[in-house]
C-alpha cells in the first residue's frame, strides 16, 4: 500500500507541475492540502483509493474544529477536490468521492448557533408516538449538552456511559479519550430511549452501541444529519443547521455563560498540541463545574432546585 500511495501522490504532483503549469507557490499550497488529507486518512487507517464522501466530510469538519477559518477551509477543500478528480481521471479509482462535498459558506455572518429556546423547539417538534421519537430527542440533547462531534455520537457505546457519576467517555480524533460531564436532562432523555431500545431486536455485534436504527444496527453520520434537518423544518427554524451546529451551540452557550475558553476546548476535544499541554492539568471536577455553572441546561435546573428550598 505504501508504494501505491507514493505512486499516486508523486503522479499528482507531477500532474500539477507539468500539465497545469502551476507556479511554485501554488504548487506548494496544493501539496500541503493533499498532505493534510493523507495524514488524516493515515490516522483513520484508510487510503485515498478507498476513501468515501463520509471520510472527506469528517476531514472537513476537523478543519473547522482546529480553528481554520472558512476561507482557508474552502481553499484546502478546493485542493482536495483537485486531488480526487485526478485520482479518477488517472485511473487510480473509478469515482470522485468529492463530487458532493460541500464547502463552508463565506460571508460576514458567524456560523449558525441555536439558542437554548431553539433547541427546546427542535426537541418539542419530535413526534414521540413514533418508535424513534425518544431516540431522536436523546440524540439532540446529548449533542447539545455534551458538545460531541457527530462521529463521536454514532460510535458512543453503552460501556462509555457512567450515568450515576454523570460522565460519558468519548473517543475522539486520533483515538484519544476524554471524559465529558452529561446533564441530568440528557440522562433523562437517554433513559426514555433505553426503555424503547430494550424492545428492539439488535443485530449481533451491535449490542453496545447507544443509538440504533430500526433494523438494530448503529446509526451513521448521514442518518443523523437528515434527522436534524427534518426536525429543523418541523420546528420552523429558518437557520441552516447540522449536527455540528449543536456542538457549536454547546461551546457558544458555555462561552457566553462565562466558562474559561481552555476548559471549553478541553471539553470539545480539540487536538492542538500547544493547548493540549494546558488541558492535561485540568481535572474532571473542573470540567464538571464549568458545565454545572455555565451551561443553560444546568443553570435552569439549579434555579428550579433553589426555588424548591
Amino acid at each position: 500500500m505504501r508504494s501505491e500511495k507514493q505512486n499516486y501522490y508523486k503522479a499528482y504532483l507531477r500532474y500539477l507541475k507539468l500539465q497545469r503549469g502551476l507556479s511554485e507557490n501554488t504548487l506548494e499550497a496544493y501539496r500541503r492540502d493533499v498532505e493534510k488529507l493523507l495524514n488524516y486518512l493515515t490516522e483513520e487507517q484508510k487510503d485515498a483509493i478507498d476513501m468515501e464522501l463520509e471520510d472527506l466530510q469528517h476531514f472537513a469538519a476537523g478543519l473547522h474544529d482546529i480553528g481554520i477559518g472558512p476561507r482557508s477551509q474552502c481553499r484546502i477543500l478546493s485542493g482536495v477536490r483537485s486531488f480526487c478528480r485526478f485520482l479518477q481521471l488517472d485511473g487510480f479509482r473509478d469515482d470522485d468521492p468529492s463530487e458532493l462535498l460541500e464547502s463552508p459558506q463565506i460571508g460576514d455572518h458567524l456560523p449558525a448557533v441555536l439558542s437554548t429556546e431553539e433547541v427546546d423547539r427542535l426537541e418539542a417538534s419530535i413526534d414521540l408516538s413514533k418508535w424513534e421519537g425518544h431516540r431522536n430527542r436523546a440524540i439532540i440533547e446529548v449533542l447539545f449538552s455534551c458538545g460531541l462531534r457527530v462521529s463521536e455520537l454514532v460510535t458512543l457505546h453503552l460501556s462509555d456511559l457512567f450515568l450515576q457519576e454523570e460522565f460519558i467517555r468519548v473517543l475522539g480524533k486520533g483515538s484519544k479519550e476524554r471524559l465529558v460531564p452529561i446533564s441530568k436532562r440528557a440522562i433523562k432523555e437517554l433513559g426514555l430511549w433505553f426503555d424503547d431500545r430494550r424492545q428492539m431486536n439488535i443485530k449481533p455485534g451491535e449490542e453496545d452501541y447507544v443509538f440504533l436504527n430500526r433494523r438494530g444496527a448503529h446509526l451513521t453520520r448521514t442518518m443523523i444529519l437528515i434527522m436534524i434537518k427534518q426536525q429543523a423544518l418541523a420546528a420552523n427554524i429558518q437557520k441552516t443547521i447540522s449536527p455540528h451546529t449543536l456542538r457549536h451551540s454547546f461551546a457558544t452557550a458555555l462561552l457566553e455563560g462565562g466558562a474559561d475558553l481552555r476548559v471549553i476546548q478541553a471539553l470539545l476535544g480539540h487536538e492542538d498540541i500547544g493547548t493540549t499541554e494546558i488541558y492535561t492539568h485540568l481535572d474532571t471536577s473542573a470540567l464538571r463545574r464549568a458545565i454545572l455553572e455555565h451551561h443553560p441546561r444546568n443553570i435552569r435546573n439549579t434555579r428550579k432546585e433553589n426555588l424548591l428550598y
